[in-house]
């Protein structure tokens, strides 16, 4: 066997295990003199062993006034709780002349626990430990974690923030709460993570958050839905870049319109669940037992098969994508004919259709051109709803913004 290997003032030795310093306190530069168990608590005293210099001037000539034992909350081990044991020392900087406590690192000045500690519980915080379950656990008040969860929020979220503004933008609506309503979303969707959220989503409540923005040059295409008010502030505050309309938003305001006519010409059939699942589709997706049946009902109504034949042309236009400049503008002058026979029709639905669609036919044309859509938006609308449901709601809206930035970047 051979002999023990040396004590160095980064080690101890308990029983015959021999302890590095770092792997226990978990911090650097300190030294662990003794570890004891007394009334549930670890209780472990250690000593700081770095370089101490004054934070005013930078001196390491110093002279010791005064010594004081700190006690410290640090990672619990397991469900034990710990506590390290801390000497402090207070110095007078022979440079300066000015007095000071010792300054150790990972642990906040004037704080009762250590960073380790901090960490772990807004950790368990941010997995979805409620405030008073981890108050009782801990032994500690709630409003003491809230403060810690609400700094540390702010602290990665500032972490996450990117200076730039992205070259790829989708904007996007999501509900908050009853009393503050919408806010909005802008998406990165070139690096698929969350930018930022805003509180509200008029012109008037985003006009001042999109006025401070720097960047705005940078920005190359936004993805958005059919909303006047975002085209404006886009057209406004990006003139240079190319607006896309979402394709999923579009094709819903095709079989809006053509649901609402089909509920004009047939009140009845249109209340049929199954026929409204037929009639909603795409047609490469019914089955031939589905084909049949559509069939059956669209030779009993003759005024509907023209109608429906258009929608489904109209959609497998608008289906297109990944088209050099030559295609798309094929594929613009079929539509324009289009929204010419739907602006031409008698039916109020079907003419409110071809209207929405030529205010929107340079933004429907640039899908042909661009793959990037809101897609990536929703599913962070998504997350969010997940993160309003574990916490039961939220009223804090910088709260949830920081929360939002930390989960989808």
């Amino acid at each position: 066997m051979g002999a023990d290997p040396p004590l160095t003032d980064k080690t101890f030795l308990r029983g015959k295990v021999l302890i590095r310093s770092e792997a226990v306190v978990g911090l650097p530069d300190y030294e662990v003199t003794a570890v004891e168990e007394a009334a549930g608590e670890i209780r472990i005293s250690v000593r700081f062993t770095g370089l101490v210099s004054c934070p005013h001037c930078g001196n390491s000539s110093l002279r010791r006034k005064d010594r004081r034992l700190r006690r410290l909350r640090h990672e619990s081990w397991g469900t034990r709780h710990t506590a390290l044991h801390l000497e402090t020392v207070k110095w007078w900087c022979l440079g300066c002349g000015r007095y000071f406590w010792q300054r150790f690192p990972g642990i906040l000045p004037r704080q009762r626990a250590s960073e380790r500690f901090h960490r772990s519980i807004c950790e368990k915080q941010f997995d979805g430990i409620s405030r008073s379950r981890l108050a009782r656990r801990e032994r500690i008040s709630s409003a003491t974690i809230e403060r810690w969860f609400t700094a540390y929020l702010s602290r990665l979220a500032l972490e996450k923030t990117s200076p730039e503004f992205p070259q790829v933008l989708g904007i996007d609506e999501h509900f908050f709460s009853r009393k503050k309503g919408y806010a909005t979303t802008f998406c990165d969707l070139k690096n698929h993570k969350v930018y930022d959220v805003v509180l509200g989503r008029s012109e008037l409540s985003l006009e001042g958050y999109l006025g401070k923005l720097k960047g705005k040059d940078r920005v190359k295409v936004v993805c958005m839905d059919l909303s006047t008010g975002y085209r404006s502030l886009v057209k406004k505050h990006f003139p240079q870049a190319t607006i896309v309309a979402d394709r999923f938003h579009v094709i819903r305001v095709v079989n809006y319109h053509f649901l609402a006519c089909w509920k004009q010409l047939d009140p009845i059939g249109s209340k049929n669940r199954g026929l409204l699942s037929l009639m909603r589709r795409h047609r490469h997706k019914l089955s031939p037992e589905q084909h049949t049946r559509l069939s059956r009902y669209l030779a009993e109504h003759p005024a509907m098969e023209p109608i429906y034949r258009f929608k489904q042309r109209l959609c497998y236009l608008l289906l297109e994508k990944h088209h050099n400049k030559a295609k798309c503008l094929k594929l613009a002058t079929r539509l324009l004919r289009a929204i010419a026979e739907l602006r031409a029709c008698a039916l109020t639905s079907l003419a409110q259709l071809g209207a929405t669609l030529h205010s929107w036919r340079e933004e429907i044309a640039a899908m042909w051109r661009f793959t990037k859509n809101n897609g990536i938006t929703e599913g962070f609308h998504t997350k969010m709803e997940v993160l309003q449901r574990q916490a039961y709601g939220l009223h804090n809206f910088e709260n949830y913004r920081n929360r939002v930035k930390v989960s989808c970047s």
